[in-house]
């Protein structure tokens, strides 16, 4: 977990390369990653305690709501990858550590060395988000690509030790069920749709029709993923600025 040189250099350099938001936006970044880290932690505590009948229509939302949530989770540490959470760096990687800490135990300066270079070398085969088979196959390589065994142990035993406090039907329909569901919206609309075939563009990208209501409720924005490529210091919440 102490994380190879080359990744705590990619921390260090995440600041690199990206545009500084206009003035008065500047603080605005660390509120909406609070937004969202506070709206998982709400959602979470409060569905623990919640009496799970599956007769209840409201069960399904609550896990797609969770599903959505621990998206956000993700989405914002992806943006701290790209140095847009806080122009304090100390503060703008703390969130990166915890928000994919909290997503499933993922080690932050691993996750953002890919990330880098997925940009650097996008649709390669040095792109670690590319591949040329099956949907299927895709998802399972991005997932081996991604996972580590240290993360598959500590969620169990993390899991073990919960469900002393807390039911295991509500663990496992709002904790293990929407996290597992969080990794195809990501994958799907994220990299799946936005990377799959051929593209005639220099990010070799494609990019969701306008529709910023869809665009939220499916990735945050990041279906609109040509124009992330195209700005990536643009912070998930004014993406839509950015479509024409």
């Amino acid at each position: 977990m102490q994380g190879t040189p080359s990744e705590h250099i990619a921390v260090k350099n995440s600041f690199a390369a990206h545009q500084t938001p206009p003035l008065g936006e500047r603080g605005a970044g660390i509120w909406i990653a609070l937004l969202v880290i506070g709206a998982w932690l709400t959602s979470t505590i409060l569905l623990m305690r919640w009496q799970v009948t599956f007769i209840n229509p409201l069960l399904y939302l609550f896990i797609l709501l969770q599903m959505h949530l621990y998206t956000g989770l993700f989405i914002t540490a992806h943006d701290a990858m790209h140095g847009t959470v806080s122009p304090n760096r100390t503060l703008n990687n703390l969130v990166g550590y915890v928000t994919t800490f909290l997503y499933a135990a993922f080690w932050y300066p691993r996750l953002l060395t890919k990330h880098h270079k997925h940009h650097k070398h996008v649709h390669t085969d040095d792109d670690p988000d590319y591949h040329q088979g099956s949907f299927i196959a895709w998802y399972f390589r991005f997932i081996r690509n991604y996972l580590s065994i240290w993360q598959v142990v500590f969620m169990a035993a993390l899991f073990n030790v919960l469900k002393i406090w807390m039911p295991q039907p509500n663990l496992i329909l709002f904790w293990v069920v929407p996290s597992l569901l969080s990794t195809l919206q990501l994958f799907y609309f994220g990299t799946y749709q936005p990377h799959k075939g051929e593209h005639d563009n220099e990010h070799h990208s494609r990019t969701q029709n306008k529709n910023h209501l869809f665009a939220f409720l499916s990735c945050y924005f990041f279906g609109y993923h040509y124009e992330h490529h195209a700005s990536p210091g643009t912070p998930w919440w004014r993406l839509w600025q950015s479509k024409k």
